[in-house]
């Protein structure tokens, strides 16, 4: 008797400037989950747009319900969730909670670690109580003010202003004067209801995925980012200005050591399916973080796809394991 597939969202979009790599991450999904196991859509939500793509031009809405459709009179309801949404909703857990609602497995952290690691100020702060080396940094939330001089005495030049909320460095700057100071913040509120200041980290950037099922970890190869701009921008990330290095030009003892590091934070913040951590390695190979991604790129030439080349690893075999680990043993 043929084995009956499970039908799977691949879920993209967002609101967003992070939208159109989303829509990127859920073509890669798409190509690394095997269709001989598993029935595959795409499912777009912007706004209160939540649709099945069924082929270039033809959506079906989805019934917020039981997130199901009707397709030809018969309706489909979906066993699993993947979801590639990087920002709101997908990515701080808002849709996880929905999912969790009305009892639908999906891919990616639960509601608490997904808010948290979302918020960059409150997860790196959460880490140090753990011993976790983060930068200097503080946090200004939108009707607040600061002054150039504050900035300047409690984190120096230069230093980065950031979206506190939010991904792919929009709304990022390298802030090296007084005067691009407040412009910087000014960018950065455009994109998040707060702002976090942090102080610059020399050193070599790197970068570390990680995935766990109840019967195996597999904490992947490091990368190397080289960014021809002045750091790793959007247009390092996605239009080609960087060199990104697996496995990364470290020695095998600090290699050890992020994948260490990397994964007692994967349990540290109770992580769920596929995630990817950037660190600096700073004078004296200390190993300070930048940030973590709950719902990493996935692209086919993104970091963690290369990663799993590196590794020597099936990318569908690892997607099957992520999807039935969740099937399996339902939240």
């Amino acid at each position: 008797m043929e084995k009956i597939k499970k039908n799977i969202a691949i879920i993209a979009g967002g609101d967003s400037s992070e939208l159109v790599v989303s829509m990127k991450s859920a073509l890669g999904i798409y190509s690394f989950i095997d269709p001989e196991k598993y029935n595959l859509y795409i499912v777009e939500m912007e706004g209160p747009r939540w649709e099945v793509r069924l082929a270039e031009d033809s959506y079906i809405p989805i019934d917020r319900n039981d997130f199901s459709f009707r397709n030809e009179g018969k309706k489909i309801k979906f066993d699993f969730a993947y979801i590639t949404i990087h920002g709101t909703p997908g990515e701080n857990g808002i849709l996880q909670g929905y999912f969790e609602l009305i009892d639908l497995p999906y891919s990616s952290c639960n509601v608490f670690a997904s808010a948290l690691t979302f918020n960059k100020f409150a997860c790196n702060q959460y880490l140090k109580g753990y011993g976790v080396r983060i930068s200097e940094s503080l946090m200004i939330r939108k009707g607040r003010t600061i002054t150039e001089d504050e900035v300047v005495e409690k984190i120096g030049l230069p230093c980065f202003i950031k979206p506190n909320e939010g991904g792919s460095s929009f709304g990022v700057t390298k802030v090296k004067t007084r005067q691009q100071i407040l412009p910087a913040i000014e960018k950065a509120f455009k994109e998040a209801d707060s702002v976090m200041i942090e102080a610059f980290m020399q050193g070599t950037e790197i970068t570390c995925g990680c995935y766990k099922t109840r019967e195996k970890e597999v904490v992947l190869p490091i990368t190397e980012v080289v960014s021809e701009n002045e750091f790793f921008d959007f247009d390092a990330k996605y239009n080609g200005q960087v060199s990104e290095i697996t496995p990364a030009r470290i020695s095998e003892n600090l290699a050890r050591r992020v994948q260490q590091l990397t994964s007692a934070i994967y349990d540290i913040i109770g992580c769920s399916g596929l995630i990817r951590i950037d660190y600096i390695i700073t004078e004296g190979e200390k190993i300070d973080l930048l940030e973590i991604n709950a719902t990493p790129g996935m692209t086919t030439t993104s970091l963690i796809p290369q990663q799993v080349r590196a590794a020597g690893l099936d990318i569908r075999e690892m997607m099957t394991e992520i999807i039935e680990n969740e099937l399996a043993h339902k939240r």
